[in-house]
């Protein structure tokens, strides 16, 4: 008996739909929501905009920003403590991947209790979590949709996985208008991260009908549109489909989980505070040449959602172009760097490839990898 399932929250999407968000946390029941967000989003307005639609609604807030790009346990600590202390029933995040992986963390501990590397793993929650309203400005994260937090253990300088159903938010509202303040690095690296969750699922060996057709969607939409929003930010037709691109490939890693891409870059990004998305561009090639042999048609199907022509190409040519089109895509939005750019070193490739055989996401990879294999891609992608 083949049974699969596939989870999502209530998505409300479009230009404008950020003014929804006092109505769908009362909906949920809330009277006083605690609204995380970062200083960037802040700074562009964003936070401030949603303040006023909550309190519209007749709803008290509280705002908790005190986050980095990578966010730590630690900062989830003091905000489980903000939490509780101000007497909140519900969150509501504002902001990229960071500031939603940290209410989910925040959600956890403050129902469940315990430290958060109790719950690293998967289906490890056992208490209901509060509402949650998620309100994403970046085109990438997809955590506005997913079962996923990410989150930095400071002891061990890796990223912690946790999933679970109990993670995916009450409603998303996916607004593209909040991409426009966006700088053209954040557009390229969350783009990518976009990227990666699309390829990386639909050759997923937990993959499904229902969660190829988001992959394959995300894919086409982002080779179409992610150098154009580079580019101009203020592009509200590119910025809508990598809203949607976001989305749609959030829901297919969501529930297709991921593969040694993200298993590799989870320990890099806890090594070397880097945005996730650049760790991806410099990985993501290197990963899809390893697992090209193990699926050739997948590969192939994506280098055409890529808009490659693969006519009169035998299989495999057909299949390698997909990394063809990759690498030209992470050249031409600016990403084109060796980890070793970005500050890792060789010495530490042991260490990262170790912990990368116990990441979750390693699981699904459809190519079974050694750590000797990974070391292998890490020295590659230097």
């Amino acid at each position: 008996m083949n049974i699969s399932k596939f989870v999502a929250p209530e998505i409300i999407f479009g230009q404008g739909s950020l003014s929804q968000i006092g109505e769908s946390a009362v909906r949920l029941g809330a009277s006083k929501v605690f609204l995380v967000s970062d200083e960037g989003v802040i700074n562009a307005g964003w936070a401030d905009l949603a303040l006023h639609y909550l309190r519209a609604a007749g709803l008290e807030a509280e705002v908790f920003s005190a986050l980095t790009t990578n966010p730590k346990d630690f900062e989830v600590t003091q905000g489980v403590e903000h939490y509780l202390a101000s007497g909140c029933d519900a969150l509501v995040a504002v902001g990229g991947g960071s500031p939603t992986d940290v209410a989910k963390a925040i959600a956890i501990l403050a129902t469940n209790g315990g430290k958060l590397q109790d719950f690293e793993g998967i289906n490890k929650i056992t208490h209901p979590l509060p509402p949650m309203v998620i309100a994403p400005s970046t085109a990438g994260a997809g955590s506005e949709v997913s079962q996923f937090a990410i989150i930095v253990d400071t002891i061990r300088n890796l990223k912690m996985s946790i999933i679970s159903k109990s993670l995916v938010p009450d409603i998303a509202i996916v607004d593209p208008e909040l991409l426009k303040t966006k700088d053209a690095l954040l557009a390229a690296a969350t783009g990518l991260d976009a990227l990666t969750h699309g390829i990386e699922s639909y050759v997923s060996l937990a993959a499904t009908p229902l969660t190829d057709i988001h992959a394959l969607k995300s894919i086409e939409l982002i080779s179409r549109n992610l150098r154009r929003l580079v580019a101009d930010r203020t592009d509200m037709e590119a910025g809508t489909d990598m809203a949607m691109a976001s989305l749609t490939a959030g829901l297919a890693f969501s529930n297709a989980i991921l593969g040694a891409t993200h298993a590799m870059t989870h320990q890099v990004d806890g090594q070397i505070d880097q945005h996730h998305g650049e760790t991806n561009a410099s990985i993501l090639p290197h990963v899809m040449a390893f697992n090209l042999p193990v699926c050739l048609e997948r590969f192939r199907d994506i280098a055409v959602a890529m808009g490659e022509d693969t006519a009169g190409l035998d299989l495999e040519s057909a299949a390698r172009l997909s990394i063809t089109a990759v690498e030209a895509l992470i050249a031409d939005i600016g990403l084109q760097k060796g980890l070793a750019q970005i500050g890792l070193e060789s010495k530490d490739i042991p260490m990262l490839s170790g912990n990368a055989m116990k990441d979750a996401c390693l699981v699904t990879n459809p190519r079974n990898a050694t750590q000797e294999d990974i070391e292998a891609i890490f020295h590659k992608a230097m």
